[in-house]
């Protein structure tokens, strides 16, 4: 069974910065793209910043310029740096990520992880 673990949530001040990290764990042949998405409440789920494994990014627009998305493949880990907070972006966020088994290497499943919420206070 493959998981995503998150971590690095949490309350800050507007202006602030956090770092968000996701570990995917289990019988795991290869991942492909990383990527972070958001939900606030009464909203859908954005898509905030995903990463390929060959390190190309891309953001959603509301976040250019504040949000940094990394990754190391060979620990299966994905970042997220977000500086100069907003109270909008107060959300839960959720790593993705589409990964390959050992058994079916070509085969690329997705798994989200259980979400970590970010409260930025004005």
């Amino acid at each position: 069974q493959v998981q995503l673990v998150e971590s690095g949530g949490g309350l800050v001040q507007a202006g602030g910065s956090l770092r968000l990290s996701c570990a995917a764990s289990g019988s795991i042949f290869s991942v492909n793209d990383m990527g972070w998405y958001r939900q606030a409440p009464g909203n859908q789920r954005e898509l905030v910043a995903t990463i390929t494994s060959g390190g190309s990014t891309n953001y959603a627009d509301s976040v250019k310029g504040r949000f940094t998305i990394s990754r190391d493949n060979a620990k299966n880990t994905v970042w997220l740096h977000m500086n100069s907070l907003k109270p909008e972006d107060t959300a839960v966020y959720y790593c993705h990520t589409y990964y390959s088994r050992y058994d079916t290497p070509y085969v690329y499943r997705a798994v989200w992880g259980q979400g970590t919420l970010v409260t930025v206070s004005s």
